[in-house]
């Protein structure tokens, strides 16, 4: 079963502010939320538009997380070591 997911205000106003679709997936880190040009976006995801962009969340991490705030955010230096986003 899906939760009800929330997106802080910082995390629209990010995604917003920087013009790009953004995805939260799964890394080695946890749930990570990252430009869909290194992780693009499922037919299976959530997607949550927020002005003219969309935040796309994937249907494995929606069932854990009941928020998106911006410590989800990762830098592409963190991720390219993660076998689950390197080789996107």
């Amino acid at each position: 079963m899906l939760r009800k997911i929330a997106v802080d205000d910082e995390v629209k106003e990010h995604v917003a502010a920087s013009g790009r679709d953004y995805r939260v997936c799964t890394s080695c880190y946890g749930p990570a939320m990252v430009p869909v040009e290194i992780k693009g976006p499922k037919d299976s995801d959530i997607k949550f538009e927020i002005g003219d962009n969309t935040l796309y969340i994937s249907r494995v991490q929606a069932m854990y997380i009941s928020k998106v705030s911006m410590d989800m955010l990762y830098e592409p230096e963190y991720l390219n070591a993660c076998p689950a986003i390197k080789g996107h």
